[in-house]
């Protein structure tokens, strides 16, 4: 076919992928400059927001499960040019995820101390104090973290990915801005860290909620006070979204339990791994970006009843995505010196740090593409259940178990951590294709 025949153009696709991807890497250098500042107070500090946020990230990717959920719903009305519907079901993501993030932030306020203890156990008590002040001041950003969520996901469900992105180029901003003047003006330490971040999270959320209101695009949401639960669409939600908030939840509860072991090697190596996490994440965005542009455009292809217009662009995004996956991991690789440098890190876990991002530049490359961004489209089809089982089995069965026998047993240090990883892409992006091959991943998602 030819380019002018299907439902995107090059030039559209990339006017769709483009601010999804600088938001996403945007989203992961500021997480790489709120941890330089924070290193710079010390190597405990680092530590122990590093552990928190092993935790806050289970929670960033449960709420996104929420907002995916929305995001297929949405997109497969949008396909179906039915903007009624669309509205109604994106009213309906709003008042799930604000009642989920209240309830959760309860939960954690009232077992914040407990949680630390079980999750990571015995951690040098300079670390624990660290961990302990970050956690009790980012709890109280999680309605921000799920609304603003929510809001860039019915944005992008409607192919508007700009207005998103600008908006995290504010917060980012604002967050580093923050850190700045907390940190380094007033000598808060992690407290000003947790302020900033919690500011900017806040901010993100009205502000998105505020522009969702305005009459002028294909899904407004208004009257948010007046907006009341309807279960039917709820469910809908809920059916697309809680296997993915499972398998996100797995796939977090799975890297604590690989933190837990490598809270053992000692807080240089904790260092180390924190700073190569914080990489990977950094490569690996517009790989992601691809992804979440793509289940948008596989639920309007579908909704549009091109089922072979979702084929088509899934293959496509996929070869998409080892390009931008190669680009990023050699940028990331190139600026590893400088940043650990700058934030100070000691040589010997900067050595450690680098030599790990090495391996990482090598495999990732050619194994994460196929392991990820298939299973974006598979979900905005509705085929969450296979995604969700497959990813939570390879993760548990593979990554973490090889991970903890390596660091645990084989005494390995944190360079297990990766190679269990690497099994896990590897194993992940085998399933996935051939079940892409198969033509059995597209289901009904609405009627």
């Amino acid at each position: 076919m030819k380019d002018t025949q299907h439902m995107f153009s090059n030039r559209k696709l990339l006017l769709l992928l483009i601010p999804i991807i600088a938001e996403q890497f945007l989203n992961s250098l500021m997480g790489m400059a709120d941890s330089m500042m924070v290193s710079n107070v010390g190597a405990a500090a680092l530590s122990g927001v590093s552990l928190v946020d092993s935790i806050n990230n289970l929670v960033v990717q449960a709420f996104n499960a929420m907002a995916t959920g929305g995001v297929i719903i949405c997109s497969t009305y949008v396909g179906q040019k039915d903007m009624k519907r669309a509205q109604d079901a994106a009213r309906q993501v709003i008042l799930v995820s604000a009642f989920i993030s209240f309830v959760l932030m309860l939960i954690c306020l009232i077992f914040r101390n407990q949680l630390l203890g079980m999750i990571f156990g015995q951690i040098e008590p300079d670390v624990y104090k660290a961990a302990s002040i970050y956690f009790l001041l980012t709890i109280l950003s999680y309605p921000g973290i799920s609304l603003a969520a929510a809001g860039s996901a019915i944005f992008r469900a409607q192919s508007n990915t700009r207005l998103p992105m600008n908006v995290a180029i504010v917060s980012n901003i604002l967050n580093v801005a923050g850190n700045a003047v907390l940190i380094w003006g007033f000598g808060l330490g992690v407290y000003g860290a947790a302020i900033a971040t919690l500011l900017s999270r806040v901010f993100s959320a009205v502000v998105l909620l505020t522009l969702l209101r305005r009459k002028n695009q294909e899904i407004s949401v208004r009257d948010y006070l007046k907006i009341r639960p309807d279960f039917p669409k709820i469910h809908r939600i809920l059916a697309m979204g809680i296997p993915n908030g499972i398998e996100n939840s797995m796939f977090q509860f799975g890297k604590l339990a690989i933190q837990s072991s490598v809270s053992t090697l000692g807080t240089m190596a904790i260092a180390a791994q924190s700073m190569t996490n914080i990489f990977e994440n950094v490569n690996g965005v517009a790989g992601i970006g691809v992804g979440i542009g793509l289940m948008t455009i596989t639920g309007q292809c579908l909704g549009a009843g091109r089922k072979d217009e979702a084929i088509y662009y899934t293959k496509k995004m996929i070869g998409w995505g080892y390009i931008a996956i190669l680009v990023s991991c050699l940028f990331t690789y190139a600026i590893a010196r400088p940043v650990t440098f700058l934030a100070g890190m000691e040589p010997e876990s900067a050595g450690l740090c680098i030599y790990m991002l090495g391996w990482i530049t090598i495999a990732k490359p050619l194994l994460w593409a196929p392991s990820f961004v298939t299973p974006y489209a598979m979900r905005a089809a509705g085929d969450v259940k296979f995604s969700m089982i497959i990813a939570t089995l390879t993760m548990w069965l593979c990554r973490v178990t090889l991970a903890t026998y390596l660091i645990r047993v084989v005494g390995m240090g944190a360079m297990g951590v990766w190679i269990g990883m690497f099994a896990d892409w590897a194993i992940r992006g085998i399933i996935f294709t051939f079940r892409f091959r198969s033509g059995k991943w597209i289901h009904r998602v609405v009627e």
